[in-house]
């Protein structure tokens, strides 16, 4: 039994984009908002398209069919503390990308806290294997500015060592933008961001 133990304990925890995949198995299993709940913190951030809580927002029952996608990118901390995850969903009649940030629980696992993304009228390329970059460990990671305005209603998150930050801002009338910082050991690089127009007035 000890033995057993100390096996499992020198295991490497799941990656951001295992835990993608894991994410999508379940909601092809177990239906999509069911694994949208199992897979999220009980504070993460969906957009409707004001921020809400996904505990909170996500509809009771499972649709019929599935949204299927999968992680194209990975952007991860240094500590592995937080990663960011992107790549491309398809559903029926219709295809987009999206975009999810993980933060890695005290079991050492990975739980969503913001996923958000777009529709598209051509499909983003999947490559064979998903593109995962790591920030440096080395240097200091400075102090990266907020996405902020008193007009918009703006939030984000930052991983324990402070080399992945991510910011994003939602304008009144539902435009929002995401913001993704890498830190390269000297300064932090810009490596993903997202811009979701506002819905056309009805």
């Amino acid at each position: 039994m000890l033995l057993a133990l100390m096996l499992f304990a020198a295991q490497d925890p799941e990656t951001a984009v295992e835990a993608e995949r894991a994410f999508n198995r379940s909601a092809q299993t177990e239906g999509q908002w069911t694994a949208f709940r199992k897979y999220s913190t009980p504070d993460a951030v969906i957009f409707t398209p004001q921020p809400v809580k996904a505990h909170e927002a996500l509809p009771k029952a499972d649709p019929k069919i599935t949204v299927q996608w999968w992680p194209a990118q990975s952007y991860v901390s240094c500590d592995g503390t937080m990663a960011v995850n992107t790549g491309p969903w398809v559903r029926p009649k219709g295809v987009g990308y999206f975009t999810t940030v993980w933060a890695r629980q005290d079991d050492g696992h990975y739980k969503w806290v913001y996923d958000g993304g777009d529709a598209l009228t051509t499909p983003r390329a999947l490559p064979e294997k998903p593109q995962v970059r790591t920030a440096s460990c080395s240097g200091k990671p400075t102090e990266v500015l907020a996405l902020t305005s008193p007009s918009f209603t703006s939030g984000g998150g930052q991983s324990e060592d402070g080399s992945l930050v991510y910011h994003w801002i939602v304008t009144p009338e539902g435009a929002r933008r995401l913001d993704v910082h890498l830190w390269n050991g000297q300064k932090f690089d810009v490596v993903l961001t997202d811009r979701i127009a506002a819905a056309p007035a009805q």
